[in-house]
């Protein structure tokens, strides 16, 4: 049978304490002491923090049993936004709000802390509780691994609210989930010249038009439409006055992909659009090219089991890909994965993430923590039993 978690007032007034004092990645020393102040509140151990930035915050649940050693992850930064939500809790931090709601995201597994701590004896293992800085960065899972702070876990357990949910409605499953993500740049480098003569140089701006309506072709034009996959231009720069051929131009942008095999002939055909467009207008470019986030997608075992139980304490709903990327991929190169998302607003017209409208409401906390603390409890499970 399922777990069942009240929210209450005191955590109520955790998260609005939590949204109104949003920190950026790496710089999250407030919400880190707060954190941590909270589990030695509850008698949970907080280990000592290994990452360069001293940021986030590593508890530790021991069991009343012997059994494997899993991890329950909440991202804890904010966003460089200024908050317009109108909500009496607002940031009162300008130019940083809690825009993606990572603020639901601390709550909901501190809630999920409390409720472990007391009732350790239903622990058959060890779980680890990491609130990560840095993750809209796309930094802090790294750094995490780079400490080895989840080296030796079994199994580790995501969650991220989505306003496009009803508070009470979970996705979790085998699909892929969140998107990997490429940010890329190109440096076009020609020969400036006066406006009025430009046969005297190789002028940047016509090859610079080419190449990006040629990239806008890879999709259309080599990838199959049963397959999510983005690629779009954010950034176009080049020139300073209107009387001159620019010596340099460049553009910036992203490709979201589900599948590695569509994210490695990206690169391919993008690669080669800009070496042959370059070579026509007798120019050099050069790329960087940062593959930075895979594809999230939980293992599939460990999806199929918590999915199971979810109908017991909330709503099970289908996974709508996100295009968004997240950072908890990294940690499969160390263990397992479980991620689900968590309904947080569902309203018509409500905002998304990233907006400085968002609001996520408190009535995602519940789902959120009963989450946390079935699958915690599935998971260890799932991994004895594998032994």
């Amino acid at each position: 049978m399922a777990e069942h978690i009240t929210i209450g007032p005191e955590l109520i007034g955790i998260r609005r304490r939590l949204h109104a004092d949003p920190e950026l990645g790496f710089h999250e020393e407030r919400t880190s002491r707060f954190i941590a102040e909270q589990l030695r509140g509850r008698g949970i151990a907080v280990l000592d923090n290994p990452l360069p930035s001293k940021t986030g915050v590593i508890g530790l649940i021991e069991g009343g049993q012997p059994g494997p050693f899993i991890a329950l992850r909440a991202d804890i930064d904010a966003l460089p936004v200024a908050e317009r939500s109108g909500m009496d809790y607002s940031s009162r931090n300008e130019g940083v709000m809690h825009a993606c709601g990572h603020d639901l995201h601390m709550t909901s597994l501190l809630a999920a802390a409390f409720w472990l701590a007391g009732h350790r004896e239903r622990i058959a293992g060890r779980i680890m509780l990491l609130f990560q800085p840095a993750e809209e960065t796309g930094e802090g899972a790294l750094a995490v691994l780079q400490a080895g702070v989840v080296d030796g876990i079994d199994a580790i357990i995501g969650a991220h609210n989505n306003p496009d949910y009803l508070p009470g409605q979970i996705a979790v499953g085998t699909e892929p989930m969140m998107a990997g993500c490429v940010k890329f740049a190109v440096r076009i480098h020609a020969q400036g010249t006066h406006a009025g003569y430009p046969h005297m140089g190789t002028g940047p701006i016509e090859a610079l038009a080419s190449m990006i309506l040629s990239v806008q072709s890879i999709v259309s034009r080599n990838a199959t439409p049963f397959h999510p996959l983005v690629v779009s231009i954010t950034q176009v720069h080049g020139g300073d006055v209107w009387n001159v051929v620019p010596a340099e131009a460049g553009f910036l942008g992203t490709a979201r992909y589900f599948y590695k095999a569509d994210g490695q002939m990206v690169e391919q055909r993008f690669r080669q659009i800009v070496a042959s467009t370059a070579e026509a207008y007798g120019i050099t470019a050069g790329i960087e090219w940062d593959d930075f986030a895979d594809p999230l997608v939980s293992d599939a075992a460990l999806a199929a089991a918590v999915a199971q139980d979810v109908p017991q304490y909330a709503s099970l709903a289908p996974i709508h890909p996100s295009m968004a990327g997240e950072d908890f991929c990294e940690y499969a190169q160390r263990t397992r994965l479980l991620f689900a998302f968590i309904g947080s607003n569902g309203a018509p017209g409500h905002y998304g993430l990233h907006s400085p409208h968002f609001i996520g409401l408190d009535g995602e906390l519940q789902a959120a923590a009963e989450f946390y603390v079935n699958a915690a409890l599935r998971v260890l499970k799932e991994c004895t039993d594998d032994r």
